[in-house]
């Protein structure tokens, strides 16, 4: 393994970062915290508790799982984008880098970003609502395998994608949807029958309820299943990404 290439490829994703601290790190959290405020501060306030927990705190888990999902995709997307939009992704392809090596590496960068974002809006969340967390390293897992899951998903957009615009459909038009339907805001047992049965189509659930039973026990599905669920949308990118490399799709063209 070039542990050289991975390296130059992992430290310059990371430096891109702080060449755009704004628009990286201190958009999604200014964002988030304003979701404290409304959410848990104002509307919080005048609701009662949901499976136990204070609305201010049950909604913690849900939010960082919204900035956590989307910026990996973004980080990973535009990551692999840029190279094939100037050009340059052909020196990389023909360099003596394994297409696994070049995967580690912008893969790796893109969700080491977004697991310190991840961090960052948990400890920025304790200033607005009071959160334990009961199983720190369950909630560990979870965030690692969220943002490396969601990297290899914005990935495979970032090679898909022929103009900046489809850069943003599938995270603006389908993962935000599903993140606000997942019950990010609310537990799904709040629904009626049908809706509850229709919600668990929706595979954000699975993270959010796992992610919100790391931190207080409870959740809207059992913990195993989420893991489960996590492990095998893995897998499924894993598989998309080694089909791309095999077949050169949208690479070699």
């Amino acid at each position: 393994m070039n542990l050289y290439a991975i390296r130059a490829i992992y430290l310059f994703e990371l430096h891109r970062t702080w060449r755009t601290l704004l628009q990286s790190i201190a958009t999604p959290v200014i964002s988030t915290s304003l979701y404290f405020v409304v959410f848990g501060s104002a509307i919080g306030s005048s609701m009662t508790e949901v499976q136990g927990v204070s609305y201010g705190a049950f909604i913690v888990p849900g939010l960082i799982m919204l900035a956590l999902l989307t910026e990996s995709i973004s980080n990973a997307s535009f990551g692999i984008y840029m190279p094939k939009y100037s050009g340059s992704i052909y020196e990389l392809l023909s360099a003596p880098v394994s297409f696994f090596e070049i995967l580690v590496g912008y893969v790796g960068a893109a969700a080491t970003k977004s697991i310190v974002l991840g961090l960052i809006i948990l400890f920025t969340a304790r200033l607005f609502v009071d959160f334990e967390i009961a199983h720190p390293a369950v909630m560990l897992l979870f965030l690692v395998l969220t943002a490396v899951t969601f990297s290899l998903f914005g990935f495979i957009i970032g090679i898909w994608a022929t103009g900046w615009e489809k850069l943003q459909v599938v995270p603006a038009l389908i993962i935000t949807p599903l993140t606000f339907l997942g019950g990010s805001f609310y537990s799904i047992s709040m629904l009626p029958p049908l809706w509850q049965k229709l919600t668990l189509f929706n595979p954000v659930v699975y993270l959010i309820s796992g992610f919100r039973w790391s931190f207080y026990g409870v959740a809207d599905v059992s913990v195993w299943v989420s893991i489960g669920m996590t492990l095998g949308f893995l897998l499924l990118c894993i598989a998309v990404v080694a089909w791309i490399f095999k077949s050169g799709y949208r690479l070699r063209s």
